[in-house]
């Protein structure tokens, strides 16, 4: 399977309208920071976006889920490049943040997502730390908001089919790292991005 293919697939399972508000596509590394509600947020922002800049860009998964079995594995290794990330035994040696970092040194884009697990009720949680650091370590980088509506009624938890519906991703105005500025003020203001493309 082509990544042109997966892309459309994973279009015509998901129903996915792409909206942007503000959001200039990347002609450099970038990140793609969004909510999580289900195992398939990142291959629909993957496959929104345009092909050119799809092609170097790199969902963040689970290694967990996506390394149990394998067509998972191949989907994630062959077909999405995704990068697979420990997230229970993180340890100076495997923590995610260097990942992220060879990743964008490399030359390629990220999606992540900062709460670090799916939300069970939609609403959009906390945001974790590894954005922060990652902003840290390059304050060069584009940092590009994305709300996804509806996945977790596509494909809710425990489910492994898709249900036919229709959802909406819509991306951002890039923001930085402030000179200064605090990691819980630099969180808060990310996970309001977010938040706010909601309701545009």
């Amino acid at each position: 399977m082509t990544a042109s293919l997966a892309a459309r697939l994973v279009r015509l399972a998901c129903g996915a309208c792409v909206r942007t508000v503000g959001y200039q596509p990347c002609q450099r590394p970038c990140v793609y920071f969004s909510n999580h509600t289900s195992h398939l947020d990142a291959l629909v922002i993957w496959a929104a976006l345009p092909p050119g800049i799809r092609k170097r860009t790199r969902p963040v998964a689970a290694g967990d889920y996506w390394r149990g079995g394998p067509i998972r594995r191949w989907l994630a290794g062959r077909v999405f490049n995704a990068v697979l990330v420990e997230r229970f035994r993180v340890t100076v040696r495997n923590n995610p943040v260097n990942q992220f970092q060879e990743v964008v040194d490399a030359g390629n884009s990220l999606i992540l997502f900062p709460e670090g697990t799916r939300s069970a009720t939609g609403k959009i949680g906390l945001f974790k730390g590894g954005l922060y650091h990652l902003a840290v370590r390059r304050p060069e980088l584009d940092l590009v908001p994305v709300h996804i509506d509806n996945l977790n009624r596509i494909l809710p938890r425990g489910e492994f089919f898709p249900v036919p519906l229709l959802s909406c991703v819509t991306l951002g105005h890039a923001m930085h790292l402030k000179p200064g500025e605090s990691k819980q003020d630099f969180l808060e203001r990310a996970r309001r991005a977010v938040i706010e493309l909601k309701s545009e």
